[in-house]
């Protein structure tokens, strides 16, 4: 399986934004995903592309579904027949009761993976996966005041209880499969920060950027990208009002920097619904949205799980 890299020039003023968390990252080169799949899902919602539903041998259909794009920092999600079992290189994987699944690939994942299937009757299908290896960019930002590059110890124990809330927030495992639906921009504007770059802040590395960044005005609106639960809405040191999201099956959206939240812990929202507006709270310097895709604990790409442009 083959994605390609697309690069472009931003020349908006939103090109010095920072990331949240831990200290994120900036590119100028916008990740463009192409989705593959193995298989068609029942929903028909998911975004389409070329079919493989024939093994090469036996020319029975195959009784795995795997769309996504193949490559480092990847979510891919899948369906087997119901009461079949899946592990990935002999972990297990949870099926819902529907036999969907989801599996992740984090920045820098091994190339090489096998998934397992596993019928009713003992008969097993194996899936040798095959990602692509990416490249990340490094950014220089010099002449930052101290504070946001080595946080105060007066504000340690603040960052210490926002990653305990946050850690929290993720840590449920429902049984929604909103994920299996197809995922829209949360908001509108220029990509100004990629998944995977790195920025050296003062002359000290910091942790890579685990999200994509939307640059807009003050107040632009930011709405679901599909159905999901508010499992936190709160100000936090580095990410400023923070939110979010979650899917179901472990996978949870975070919308950071926001100027203004307008749903609450444990609201259901709809594909589409406003749940904020873009800001520039937290850790950065210009207006944006910092969108950032979670697996449990594993950061992942959400430009390999929407297709197209935020404009």
């Amino acid at each position: 399986m083959k994605f390609s890299l697309n690069t472009r020039n931003s020349t908006t003023h939103f090109t010095s934004v920072l990331a949240a968390f831990v200290i994120g990252s900036f590119s100028i080169n916008a990740y463009a995903a192409k989705v593959y799949s193995t298989g068609a899902f029942s929903d028909s919602s998911l975004p389409s592309s070329k079919m493989d539903t024939k093994h090469s041998d036996d020319k029975q259909p195959s009784p795995l579904v795997l769309n996504g794009v193949f490559t480092q920092g990847a979510l891919l999600r899948g369906e087997v027949p119901k009461n079949a079992t899946v592990t990935l290189n002999d972990s297990a994987v949870s099926t819902n009761r529907d036999g969907k699944f989801v599996i992740g690939f984090d920045r820098t994942a091994p190339l090489e993976h096998t998934l397992t299937v596993t019928l009713a009757d003992g008969s097993e299908t194996v899936r040798h996966i095959t990602l692509e290896k990416r490249e990340y960019n490094i950014q220089r930002i010099d002449g930052l005041e101290q504070k946001m590059v080595t946080p105060p110890a007066s504000v340690t124990q603040r960052i210490k209880q926002d990653n305990i809330n946050v850690a929290k927030a993720r840590s449920t495992n429902s049984d929604l499969d909103a994920l299996f639906t197809r995922f829209t921009w949360p908001a509108k504007g220029p990509i100004t920060g990629v998944y995977g770059s790195q920025r050296v802040l003062n002359g000290v590395p910091k942790w890579p950027h685990y999200g994509v960044d939307v640059g807009a005005p003050t107040g632009t609106p930011v709405y679901a990208p599909v159905d999901g639960i508010v499992t936190m809405a709160e100000d936090l040191y580095y990410s400023g009002n923070t939110l979010i999201l979650d899917h179901g099956m472990r996978v949870f959206s975070t919308f950071l920097h926001l100027n203004s939240m307008t749903v609450n812990v444990g609201d259901r929202v709809k594909k589409g619904e406003q749940i904020g507006t873009i800001g520039e709270t937290g850790r950065a310097t210009g207006p944006h949205l910092d969108w950032r895709i979670n697996l449990g604990k594993m950061r992942l790409d959400p430009q390999t799980i929407v297709t197209g442009t935020p404009q």
